[in-house]
């Protein structure tokens, strides 16, 4: 075995450790926490939704939002700004949340069905869970944080 993979390893934790990128990603992600809880609740209250599916419109909402916001701000010198860059970050962003959505789709489903916790009670300890998943897979996979900035 080479040095390469230890190497590969170190690199790629040490881009995910910047506490300034971490802040940013996680006060994104309070906003978009903000459009998900928001969009689920008018989704289940108002159009009478089951909880389930009224959180994956929910979450699709706060994606987009989420996503504009970081390419903007939290992760704006990672990667090319052309249209075409931009749409495969895009798709890249919502492929790889989507493993940060099933965690927390997960919890929610446990908690409320499971233990009766109000639903968005249980969104919101799921969001806090998926907050990891979603951190790394963005950092590494949709802006490349390791390979440096633009």
């Amino acid at each position: 075995m080479t040095d390469r993979l230890p190497e590969a390893i170190r690199s790629r934790l040490s881009a995910l450790v910047s506490a300034a990128r971490v802040g940013q990603f996680a006060s994104v992600g309070a906003v978009g926490a903000g459009v998900d809880n928001l969009s689920l609740y008018l989704l289940v209250e108002l159009v009478a939704l089951e909880p389930i599916l009224a959180k994956v419109v929910a979450w699709e909402v706060a994606i987009a939002v989420i996503f504009a916001v970081n390419e903007r701000w939290t992760f704006a010198t990672f990667g090319s700004s052309n249209p075409r860059a931009l749409g495969r970050r895009f798709l890249r962003s919502n492929a790889v949340r989507f493993a940060g959505f099933l965690v927390t789709l997960g919890v929610l489903a446990f908690l409320h069905y499971g233990f009766g916790v109000w639903y968005l009670a249980a969104n919101v300890v799921g969001i806090g869970v998926g907050f990891f998943v979603n951190y790394t897979a963005e950092s590494l996979y949709t802006w490349r944080v390791h390979r440096g900035e633009r």
